[in-house]
């Protein structure tokens, strides 16, 4: 079938889902354009800075895209076309979209408050410490994932032939492969636009918010600096092995994740997203005048034996193998740790976690249709998973959009491959940055609670920085990405069960409705359960992978105490509203402790 049918029929979906469900979800939330936010009460110049909708959104974007609903869907696709598409489609409004808008929510009333804080405000302080234990465990495996992923794909390279560039071309630097074959470095490319954007983030973010430079003038140096980068790129990629980056990259998060966010965070992120809102428009455009064209799907619509071999039952591993996209616990951790600190509107709410998980959603979507158009199975599954050799989906992505640049536009193959690696590599940066920045908050909140008199030592920021890269490094060097990544999923998608739970209690103490959060949580918490017990007993006990065993167990135990704390709340407000007759109002009895 035509490609335009499920593109159209989707964006009809979103639409509808912004026009409407948003707006009823704000209304029963009591949104108030009056309120003031934290990023303006507690303004400090440093966490709590008042931020621009746009420059916001940018940042929010970036940090919640990287490289999750890229690598999701080119790996969830195994299982055919359509499982996929109605997953995102149907999860990215009804969970995905709620789950960030009510988190950016609830956190702003509570004073920007972490997920973990407002957990202990509902649960107790067994349940902060469970939340932050869990938190602390899912961001190590966010962060390992990403960092395996981005030092694979930065090594990046493929056959000249294969991009349609001749033995003597000048385009690409080469270099020749054990069986001679002439590949082109594409990865390279991506590797020092990252290095040029990230060195002149500081600059930019001094005219931003030190001197206030006008907006439209950021925008046209960000392009320009977005050209320089890719054309020195071009001329002088940088090589390097997959274990160097991964120790370069280590090094970076550390440093970046104490600077203050205009010093690097925001500003590289408002330079990647012009790549990311360029590349999502091109995919876009590519999508519509190639299926004006006919451009119709090549691989398979239902490929369940495939997905089953290769990942597991579709359920519950195509939930957890297409994460960001269509729902995932790691937005929270964006949204309730550094959006909650720079949102300036309660209004902007909204916006930001409603709206940006939709354009994630359509991100998702747009892989999907791209990877399903210029593949066959047989070329999809010798990139993504290869019977000997290291898995590459973003190299898969870029390869995808480059033949559907060259289908649809006529952009040669090589150029578009090369935009395809550039929309990815930025925003996975930028992922290991925010994870690593909230790692540290995590880290800082349990001392205070192990501790009676924090050691002076703990207190330092770069310490507990590097507890967390110390711990992103040793898990991404012992395990491969496809081994990370199942693992991942269900820890991102448990997190976002477990954060649906504290919303849903929270709204349930404030007298509000709460159905449309207490549905997607029960159903993420018996998807992601599931996953771990599939994961646990038919691959990491047969394989004695006794890290990944035991990160299980811990995911299971964790899991297991914030739900029992829930619903034991719960019954404890229901015993007490039967004894207080129909007149009881949970919210109205603050001095109570739950």
């Amino acid at each position: 079938m035509n490609i335009l049918f499920y593109f159209l029929s989707a964006l009809l979906v979103f639409g509808l889902a912004i026009r409407f469900y948003s707006r009823y979800i704000a209304k029963k939330l009591g949104e108030d354009p009056k309120k003031t936010t934290p990023a303006v009460k507690r303004y400090d110049g440093k966490d709590y800075v008042p931020a621009k909708l746009h420059i916001l959104f940018g940042h929010h974007f970036s940090s919640i895209a990287g490289a999750g609903p890229i690598i999701g869907p080119t790996m969830g696709i195994l299982y055919g076309f359509i499982p996929g598409w109605l997953w995102v489609v149907v999860g990215g409004v009804f969970i995905g979209a709620v789950h960030d808008f009510t988190s950016l929510f609830v956190s702003i009333r509570e004073g920007g408050k972490s997920m973990a804080e407002i957990a202990r405000k509902t649960l107790g302080n067994v349940g902060f410490v469970l939340f932050i234990l869990f938190t602390i465990v899912m961001i190590v495996l966010v962060t390992s994932s990403f960092l395996r992923a981005t030092a694979t794909s930065l090594t990046s390279m493929w056959p000249l032939d294969k991009l349609g560039l001749p033995p003597d071309q000048t385009l690409l630097q080469t270099e020749v492969s054990e069986k001679g074959e002439v590949l082109g470095i594409i990865g390279g490319i991506a590797s020092m636009s990252v290095v040029i954007i990230t060195f002149f983030s500081p600059f930019l973010g001094y005219l931003l918010y030190k001197r206030k430079v006008k907006i439209y003038k950021a925008y046209i140096l960000a392009a320009i600096l977005c050209f320089v980068s890719i054309y020195v790129g071009i001329l002088h990629p940088i090589t390097l092995s997959p274990e160097t980056w991964m120790v370069i990259l280590s090094f970076y998060v550390l440093f970046a994740s104490g600077a203050p966010v205009w010093m690097i965070l925001q500003p590289r992120d408002f330079v990647n997203v012009q790549i990311l809102y360029l590349g999502i428009l091109g995919l876009v455009f590519s999508l519509f005048v190639g299926g004006f064209g006919g451009l119709s799907l090549k691989m398979p619509a239902f490929n369940l034996a495939e997905g089953i071999k290769n990942l597991g039952f579709v359920w519950p591993m195509l939930f957890i193998t297409i994460a960001c996209g269509a729902i995932s616990g790691f937005h929270a951790l964006v949204t309730t740790g550094t959006d909650c600190k720079q949102l300036s509107k309660e209004t902007d709410a909204k916006k930001i976690g409603f709206n940006g998980m939709i354009l994630e959603s359509v991100l998702a979507l747009s892989v999907l249709l791209a990877i399903g158009c210029v593949f066959t199975f047989s070329e999809y599954k010798s990139i993504v998973w290869p019977e000997a050799g290291l898995s590459n989906p973003i190299l898969a992505f870029s390869l995808a959009v480059g033949k559907l640049l060259q289908n649809s536009l006529s952009i040669p193959l090589a150029l578009g491959c090369v935009f395809g690696i550039l929309m990815v590599e930025g925003f996975v940066i930028t992922t290991l940055d925010t994870a690593v920045r909230l790692n540290r908050y995590l880290f800082e909140e349990l001392w205070n609670i192990i501790f009676k008199k924090v050691p002076k030592l703990l207190k330092i920021y770069w310490v507990n920085s590097g507890l967390a890269c110390a711990l992103m490094w040793l898990l991404a060097y012992f395990n491969t990405f496809v081994a990370l990544w199942p693992i991942f999923g269900t820890a991102n998608q448990l997190l976002s069960a477990l954060t649906l739970i504290a919303v849903s209690t929270w709204l349930y103490l404030k007298g509000k409705k709460n159905w449309f959060t207490l549905i997607p949580a029960v159903f993420m918490l018996l998807t992601t359960t599931a996953s771990l017990f599939i994961l646990l007993f038919k691959k990491y006990l047969p394989q004695k992978n006794l890290t990944l065993i035991t990160t299980d167990i811990l995911l299971l135990v964790l899991s297991s105490g914030v739900t029992y704390l829930a619903i034991k709340t719960v019954l404890e407000i229901l015993k007490r509203k039967k004894m207080g007759g129909f007149g009881f109002n949970p919210s109205a009895d603050k001095n109570k402790k739950w």
